[in-house]
């Protein structure tokens, strides 16, 4: 046993350098190529659910499905600004080996469009999956949507703002790390990204909280220095005192990267990510 978990510690620590390495080398690429397996699913790649070059997405099949499969759609992050769905082959194959068919999309990102192109890129995916999504082994009825940092910000507006039109079919809803309650803005950048759009509010999740919103798993890591966790913990208070259902879930020394990275099977041990994830969609 002890020898098991030294060739774990070693191998992890492997990775962790190699994810240090410079945004040119694709660490994440790196993390997929080396640490996920490429079996136990099918994948259907490079679907487009609009004209635009990003909007298309990829589809994880679970093998030796027995029916129509819970279906979750995964949105990356990347601060509005950056991110591919390819790098994020481990959150597909997580998700499919859990029984889930995993959709990932791509969004427009600033400046292409400013706050809220890339939210409606994430509705647009939404009905796509509506529509198309039985052809591929997943049950529309049994929709859910799940993303970290900023994809969390875009998978929990869809769940809680009805002016996108997407949150009846949304079933349950995980933000891992996400800005829900932001305001006011702190950068520069924030402010070209999000004041194009006039009322500020509008680009905040808590504003739209509601009662009868889809079930919601909020995780943080305490360790968060990017998105703090107090993002989540006022989110979950809103929901709570509407009389809705939000579960809060903190990992302690957790970090803003390591709450995604958690998903893949070399960091599991850092915290539950995947288990709790599961857990809370077989039975929202």
């Amino acid at each position: 046993m002890r020898r098991g978990l030294r060739s774990r510690g070693v191998r992890r620590r492997s990775l962790l350098s190699l994810l240090a390495l410079p945004a040119a080398c694709s660490p994440l690429a790196v993390l997929n190529g080396v640490a996920v397996p490429s079996d136990g699913y099918r994948l259907r790649s490079d679907l487009p659910f609009g004209p635009h070059p990003r909007q298309r997405l990829d589809v994880y099949i679970p093998d030796r499905l027995s029916g129509p499969a819970p279906v979750v759609v995964f949105f990356y992050g990347g601060a509005w600004e950056r991110g591919d769905r390819a790098d994020y082959r481990f959150a597909g194959q997580a998700l499919a080996a859990q029984g889930f068919l995993a959709v990932l999309p791509d969004y427009r990102l600033y400046p292409d469009v400013a706050f809220p192109g890339f939210v409606r890129d994430g509705a647009r995916a939404l009905d796509w999956v509506r529509a198309n999504i039985a052809g591929h082994g997943g049950d529309p009825a049994r929709i859910a949507v799940m993303g970290h940092s900023a994809g969390a910000h875009i998978a929990m507006l869809l769940a809680l703002d009805r002016s996108y039109r997407v949150a009846d079919a949304i079933r349950a809803a995980v933000g891992l790390a996400g800005p829900y309650d932001f305001l006011p803005l702190s950068s520069a950048r924030l402010q070209a990204i999000f004041a194009p759009a006039g009322d500020l509010a509008l680009s905040q999740p808590i504003t739209f909280a509601r009662g009868d919103a889809p079930p919601l798993l909020l995780l943080h890591g305490t360790g968060d220095g990017t998105v703090y966790p107090r993002n989540s913990e006022r989110l979950a208070a809103r929901i709570g005192s509407l009389g809705g259902r939000a579960t809060l879930k903190l990992y302690p020394e957790l970090g803003h990267v390591g709450i995604v990275l958690a998903l893949a099977a070399p960091f599991r041990d850092r915290a539950p990510v995947l288990a709790d994830a599961t857990a809370f969609l077989q039975t929202a």
